[in-house]
């Protein structure tokens, strides 16, 4: 029987996912691709993939004036869109790309800064209530996008390897802007890079300790132990997957909210 050990990072318990009818609607007979360039170019641009630490970090503090307005003028233009006229393989990467843009531009609007959980609002500590976008006439907020749009509709843990949270202890930072021909790939190579580096699994001397993610979002990974064991073996290179099988020790959680910055 595994024994759970809960080690906090300071975070409270994550929101749970509210479903929000107004955007459960697409559009299967519409093949139109919306245009993430502008992103992907800024995240080529300033994501480090190659930091010694095995984290890829964002180089917030070095983006360029003109850099920056593209970003801006990039999230003007996605809010122009109504994704509901979209397939629902485009609204997902639609909304990837959103989430990570607005939480990559607040950032750089407040840096430099320790930790994201820094920048303050009157909605409380941290931004994620804060609205940051309007859509098809609703206001948003990064926990709307998470929690009401994305973890309700999609239903699909691997949403998580996928947003940006400007953390240390979160999935890498892509280089690139999600699109639908690469969502798969590159949502299951940070899902293994996540997995596979110790911020998001470490076992040692017979100890389990894993990142907080799958601690606030457990019932989206899993209904039970047994099959979140199996998730981090599927993610896992093949000798620690093999242990993770077999495993019923203690299991711990951890997150390091640190900016993601060089």
């Amino acid at each position: 029987m595994v024994t759970l050990v809960f080690v906090s990072a300071g975070a409270s318990a994550a929101s749970k996912a509210s479903y929000w009818a107004f955007w459960d609607r697409s559009n299967s007979s519409n093949f139109k691709s919306i245009d993430h360039s502008e992103l992907s170019f800024l995240l080529g641009t300033y994501v480090v993939t190659d930091h010694p630490s095995g984290i890829n970090r964002f180089r917030y503090g070095a983006v360029s004036k003109g850099h920056k307005r593209r970003l801006e003028d990039y999230i003007a233009t996605q809010q122009k869109i109504d994704p509901r006229n979209y397939s629902r393989d485009e609204q997902k990467v639609y909304w990837l790309n959103l989430y990570n843009a607005l939480t990559i531009n607040l950032v750089i609007d407040n840096y430099p800064v320790d930790s994201i959980k820094d920048i303050s609002s009157t909605f409380g500590r941290g931004p994620w209530d804060k609205p940051l976008a309007k859509v098809a006439g609703q206001k948003l907020s990064l926990n709307d996008i998470e929690h009401r749009i994305l973890r309700p509709i999609w239903k699909d843990f691997k949403i998580h390897f996928g947003l940006v949270c400007a953390s240390l202890g979160c999935p890498n930072v892509q280089p690139a802007a999600f699109t639908v021909a690469n969502s798969k790939k590159l949502l299951k190579q940070s899902g293994r890079d996540f997995v596979n580096h110790k911020r998001g699994l470490q076992l040692e001397k017979g100890h389990l300790q894993v990142s907080s993610l799958f601690d606030w979002y457990g019932s989206d990974f899993a209904s039970d132990q047994k099959t979140l064991l199996k998730i981090f073996a599927h993610y896992s290179d093949d000798r620690k997957a093999l242990y993770l099988l077999g495993f019923s020790g203690d299991i711990s959680y951890n997150y390091d909210w640190r900016i993601n910055s060089p």
